[in-house]
């Protein structure tokens, strides 16, 4: 009994090995009804240009939002610096002037 049993054992191993040995192979010679697979990388290919556009449309709207707002942050510092100018040049030259009409004793 304890002959058939690992004779048994063995014969089962023997089929499943060749099963997995040789299924790769069936498998490789079978025409395939449905699409093939270049069409779904051609479509995964495709669908990653759309996306890699998309990303850049909307890298150049935020660099173009970015330029856009420290354009105008420039803008607004270069008039609030010129009006300080302004302001302090006007009041050195009054204070100039003060000081040239006072007579010293």
């Amino acid at each position: 009994m304890l002959w058939s049993m690992k004779s048994q054992r063995i014969l089962s191993a023997m089929a499943l090995g060749a099963a997995l040995g040789f299924a790769p192979a069936l498998g490789w010679s079978q025409t395939s009804s449905t699409p093939s697979h270049d069409d779904g990388v051609k479509h995964n290919v495709k669908a990653a240009g759309h996306e890699t556009k998309d990303v850049a449309k909307d890298a150049g709207h935020g660099v173009k939002r970015g330029a856009t707002t420290a354009a105008h942050a420039t803008e607004n510092g270069t008039k609030k610096v010129w009006h300080k100018t302004k302001s302090t040049t006007s009041g050195a030259v009054h204070g100039a002037k003060e000081g040239a009409e006072k007579k010293t004793d």
